[in-house]
């Protein structure tokens, strides 16, 4: 799926892991110190810019590459996982039901030098796309605060902040958000 702007979109493979990690804690080092303090982008880097192999296994997570270089990552997921850095339980690998419960937005980063050019907007469109093939109607997330703003832009009612809690005992303010799908999205791609 190519762009005007001479980037790919593709499906991530389990042999993109690497690549994504390595965008993954390049993007948080870079942006949440503005969001966050020392100790808490820390913690982001160890327990939330990882892989989870779930989603590259699953097939619902996205790269976005300029010349063979991964730059922006992204995906859904029809699992009972919410976010990377939530505690680890039996129920994550369950599968949601698409009638009854949201597909889950997950783990979206952009190489900084890349933001604000419609790379995330894009993700979350074949994301939205994906899930409505699966049967799901609704999206939700756990944002951090450097992505608020691309949720709202693109349909996430801004909500109250809550406070998560990293394996290591580190807080960070988040923000649930959950939108129904785009009719529109299922239906220009479908």
């Amino acid at each position: 799926m190519g762009g005007l702007d001479g980037t790919l979109l593709r499906v991530a493979e389990p042999r993109d892991a690497a690549g994504i990690e390595a965008l993954m804690k390049e993007s948080t080092a870079a942006i949440f110190p503005r969001y966050y303090d020392e100790r808490q982008t820390a913690s982001a880097l160890q327990h939330i810019a990882v892989v989870d192999p779930m989603l590259l296994a699953d097939g619902t997570y996205f790269v976005v590459e300029h010349d063979g270089e991964i730059i922006a990552s992204g995906g859904w997921s029809r699992r009972d996982r919410l976010y990377n850095g939530s505690p680890i339980s039996d129920g994550d690998a369950r599968l949601l039901d698409p009638a009854e419960e949201a597909a889950r937005v997950r783990a979206m980063y952009t190489r900084a030098g890349w933001t604000r050019r419609g790379l995330g907007r894009r993700i979350l469109e074949e994301c939205e796309r994906a899930a409505l093939e699966h049967g799901f109607r609704r999206l939700e997330l756990m944002a951090t605060l450097p992505g608020v703003p691309l949720y709202v832009a693109c349909g996430f009612p801004a909500g109250p902040h809550v406070e998560v809690t990293l394996p290591d005992g580190v807080a960070l303010n988040g923000m649930p958000m959950a939108k129904p799908i785009s009719v529109s999205i299922g239906s220009v791609r479908a």
